[in-house]
C-alpha cells in the first residue's frame, strides 16, 4: 500500500470515536433487542433507555423492533464483535504495516550498499 492510502485509512481512524468500544445488549421499548458497540462496557443489566445514555452508542448492528437494523445473515454479534475490534485493530494493523514498511527499506538499502561495494 502506499502512503497515501495508508495516511486515509490512519486519518479515518483518528475521526472515529476515541478510545476502547464495547459490545452492548440493551432493551427499549422503542428499539427492541438493541446490539450496539459503545464507548463503555456492557452492565449485562439489559437497560432501557433512557437508563442507557444514548451518546455512548456507536453504531447498532440490531434493533429487532421497529425492524431497521437487523442483517440477513443473522450475524449481528459478530458484526458488533468485528467493529468494536476494528477501534483498536486499525491503528495496530497500520502500525504494523508502516513498520514492517521502514523494515523492508532497511533491508532494501542494506543490500544496495553490500552490492555497490562488490
Amino acid at each position: 500500500m502506499s502512503d497515501e492510502e495508508l495516511d486515509s485509512i490512519e486519518e479515518g481512524a483518528e475521526a472515529a470515536t476515541p478510545g476502547t468500544w464495547y459490545i452492548r445488549q440493551l432493551d427499549d421499548v422503542n428499539a427492541m433487542c438493541l446490539v450496539a458497540v459503545s464507548t463503555v462496557p456492557d452492565t449485562g443489566r439489559g437497560e432501557r433507555w433512557p437508563a442507557f445514555d444514548h451518546g455512548q452508542i456507536v453504531a447498532a448492528t440490531l434493533v429487532q423492533e421497529p425492524r431497521y437494523v437487523d442483517a440477513a445473515d443473522d450475524l449481528w454479534d459478530q458484526n458488533a464483535q468485528f467493529i468494536a475490534d476494528a477501534r483498536r485493530d486499525v491503528p495496530r494493523l497500520l502500525a504494523e504495516v508502516r513498520r514492517l514498511g521502514r523494515l523492508l527499506e532497511t533491508v532494501s538499502d542494506e543490500r544496495s550498499s553490500n552490492t555497490g561495494s562488490l
